[in-house]
């Protein structure tokens, strides 16, 4: 009787990178998807001001500039980018203790951390990598989208939307590609992408 070699039960977590432009919901679903024990947010480091109702350690390690480009000459960041003249990026440490925990770990970055990510030789990184791009349905539903949240005045909406035409060039670099519909939707089909991946054999040591 030939003996049957099952898989080990415990496995790595997913670093799941999704990208997009801003109002095409990505960050909605990736909150989603995090229930604080399995899978988690990985919350970035930025120079950006906080939005009324934002928490240090919660939505953003909010970082005065020098402390940021200190980090980096330390070597403590995973990634890190330069976007709307702010510096954004994620701490090396947070990501990798929960991978190896067995923790997906979400990533909601631009394309510029994402590409830095991606070029990572970390073997670790490498087995529990997976990227998805959101892509709006179009412009016109973007710039609604932007427009609804009453966030940003004109001139900074339209930076946003300048910088969304930019970074949507790049969806051919990701794994995935989710086009924006409904909400209900793109819960679905996001929730189908995590699933499949959550079987991948390189997870499993």
């Amino acid at each position: 009787m030939l003996a049957v070699m099952l898989p080990p039960p415990k496995r790595l977590g997913l670093l799941i990178v999704v990208s997009g432009p801003s109002g095409s919901g990505k960050t909605t679903l990736c909150r989603q998807a995090c229930d604080g024990e399995r899978a988690i947010f990985s919350v970035s480091c930025t120079t950006r001001a906080a939005r009324p109702g934002e928490e240090h350690g919660k939505d953003y390690f909010f970082l005065e500039e020098a402390d940021f480009l200190a980090r980096v000459e330390r070597g403590e960041m995973f990634e890190y980018a330069q976007v709307h003249g702010r510096w954004y990026g994620t701490l090396k440490s947070f990501v990798y203790d929960n991978l190896r925990r067995g923790i997906d770990v979400f990533m909601d970055i631009d394309v510029q951390g994402a590409a830095q990510v991606r070029a990572c030789q970390d073997e670790l990184v490498a087995k529990c990598y997976t990227d998805l791009f959101v892509m709006p349905p179009s412009l016109d539903e973007l710039r609604a989208r932007l427009a609804a949240r009453g966030t940003e005045d004109e001139q900074a909406l339209a930076l946003r939307l300048r910088n969304a035409e930019a970074e949507m060039r790049g969806w051919r670099d990701y794994r995935y590609c989710l086009v924006s519909d409904t909400r209900e939707s793109d819960s679905a089909r996001f929730a189908a992408y995590l699933s499949s991946e959550r079987m991948r054999s390189s997870l499993r040591e």
